[in-house]
């Protein structure tokens, strides 16, 4: 297993039990993070905290996979809020130290597929 990797496990662990001490110590003092999707960026380890502590509303994160390499990882997510789920797709790199130092965040809304494609697909 990847130091990295093992940080974004914790990452979402401490996300999911709001513990943000535990959150902050994955981070790289310079961290930066961008929702290319929205178009926002937020730079620093205690901005960065207090975007997500603030985040509102009772949310849940499951992680559903993780594939890393030395210094750069990619996780799959499930945010859920409320009745809705999200899918997240979020690209980390990491330092020599195994913190994280850019976060990049893909929320892609679902969508129903053309009808030319029923007769070629399964839905589940």
């Amino acid at each position: 297993m990847t130091e990295l990797r093992k940080t974004v496990e914790e990452f979402w662990a401490a996300a999911e039990a709001r513990d943000w001490e535990a959150f902050a110590e994955t981070l790289a003092e310079d961290v930066a993070y961008e929702a290319p999707m929205s178009r926002e960026r937020v730079r620093g380890r205690e901005a960065y905290v207090r975007f997500n502590r603030e985040f509102p509303g009772d949310w849940r994160v499951r992680v559903e996979r993780i594939v890393a390499e030395d210094a750069q990882a990619v996780s799959w997510i499930r945010f859920t809020l409320g009745d809705e789920v999200n899918v997240g797709i979020s690209f980390f790199t990491g330092d020599a130290a195994g913190r994280i130092t850019t976060v990049t965040d893909f929320w892609p809304d679902p969508y129903e597929p053309p009808a030319n494609r029923a007769r070629l697909t399964e839905r589940f």
